[in-house]
């Protein structure tokens, strides 16, 4: 599943949803409230499988010895009847006893299967719904970025490439982190988290290839700052010591961009 663009490369929106292209084709604006409900919704059902699969376990430690709950009630019934004289061999009893025990271990066995068929199923569709929320959250995040427009040569999937791992979704939001794992705070809002744009200006003002991503000034002169590398990924175009500067994971995203590389 990735998300749709329309003929000038802006990601498509329905409603106000960004719409996403799934492998047959299909376009489905992706809801992500609806997903973030979800998600909560499948984390309690997780936890309700999960307590009643503990709850059948300590029900099976009352059963222990006995197999067979019907022979074992049909024997203390027998017992209860007993005239004196009559009493049972000690093979006899044995029998009913690992027959009663062999029963209930069964049953709960079989119980405790398919709470956990249950469990792993909604932690599959949870992890799989919150994937889809990061993809939307972060991926959408790159693409509707005006820092990333404005400022960034190479294509922004690019840019995810390098500094996606670094954002995550956190109670709703996208919040980025440092180098260092810490998060990162707002200069302009002290006291606060970073929003998007800062937080991916910071990160690629600290990248120590930051030259090779970044678009060129302009300027011209004696004192101009040369157009770096990038700047030529944003007009197709990459001498080969350009490329060669670039880091080793964004080269194959630059060639599969249509940048070409000339000496």
């Amino acid at each position: 599943m990735k998300l749709a663009y329309d003929e000038a490369g802006h990601v498509i929106v329905e409603d106000g949803r960004p719409v996403y292209e799934h492998s047959d084709g299909k376009r489905v604006p992706f809801d992500a409230p609806k997903t973030v409900e979800t998600i909560s919704r499948l984390n309690n059902e997780a936890k309700g499988h999960r307590e009643r699969a503990e709850a059948a376990e300590r029900t099976l430690k009352a059963f222990e010895g006995i197999e067979d709950p019907d022979a074992a009630r049909k024997a203390l019934e027998t017992a209860a009847n007993l005239k004196a004289g009559d009493l049972v061999t000690a093979g006899k009893v044995e029998e009913i006893k690992a027959a009663a025990k062999k029963a209930a271990e069964e049953q709960v066995a079989a119980n405790a299967k398919a709470y956990a068929d249950k469990l792993k199923q909604a932690e599959e569709d949870r992890d799989r719904l919150r994937n889809d929320l990061y993809a939307e959250k972060v991926g959408g995040a790159f693409s509707r970025s005006k820092f990333v427009t404005e400022k960034v040569a190479v294509p922004h999937d690019m840019l995810q490439a390098t500094f996606g791992q670094r954002f995550k979704v956190e109670d709703g939001r996208t919040v980025g982190y440092d180098a260092t794992g810490n998060k990162i705070y707002s200069r302009a809002k002290p006291g606060e988290l970073a929003e998007f744009d800062e937080a991916i200006e910071m990160m690629v003002d600290s990248y120590p290839y930051r030259d090779s991503i970044l678009k060129g000034t302009g300027a011209t002169g004696s004192g101009a700052r040369p157009g770096n590398g990038a700047a030529n990924a944003g007009s197709k175009t990459m001498t080969r010591s350009e490329f060669d500067r670039l880091p080793p994971q964004q080269r194959p995203a630059a060639l599969k961009s249509g940048v070409t590389v000339v000496d």
